[in-house]
């Protein structure tokens, strides 16, 4: 497992690093994003679907549970699991069946489902920095998770 730290100044740069995940997102992966409301994990997102050419609105989906986008022939899966109060609420909500080979699935507030989630192949943190701007840790566990924390990498500041 590989991790990496980043600064992101302001929104633009929390767009480009998702941006720079869209092209590395594959079939299968998991990629979950922690944080504080407001840290940027909505907006990381946007920055992957809107790489990806998805036009029109791009919302959490923090009271839908699961935004839908299929695209070509990938499908993603926005999920938010921050209402959840229990964790065994995914099964009837039907989310294991959005873990599959030909879907991606970015996931906010995974920690309220962890023992249920498929291994991340790349887990996100992001919090407010000191200075302003947010801050990202990216943690690679496969080897896609390591080609997309390249792709971040290649595309903002890494932290001193």
């Amino acid at each position: 497992m590989r991790s990496a730290d980043f600064q992101l100044p302001d929104a633009a740069a929390t767009l480009r690093a998702g941006a720079a995940l869209a092209p590395r997102v594959v079939g299968g992966m998991v990629i979950t994003l922690e944080g504080d409301l407001g840290a940027g994990k909505t907006t990381l997102v946007r920055g992957v679907l809107r790489a990806r050419g998805v036009e029109g609105a791009i919302k959490s989906p923090t009271y839908t549970l699961v935004e839908h986008y299929p695209l070509s022939s990938l499908y993603f899966y926005h999920i938010d699991f921050y209402r959840f109060n229990n964790a065994e609420e995914w099964e009837t909500a039907g989310l294991p069946e959005c873990f599959r080979d030909d879907a991606a699935c970015l996931i906010e507030w995974p920690q309220r489902v962890a023992a249920l989630l498929p291994p991340a192949d790349l887990a996100l943190t992001l919090g407010l920095a000191s200075g302003g701007g947010r801050t990202l840790t990216a943690r690679a566990s496969t080897e896609a998770g390591e080609r997309c924390l390249d792709a971040i990498a290649h595309a903002v500041m890494p932290s001193p």
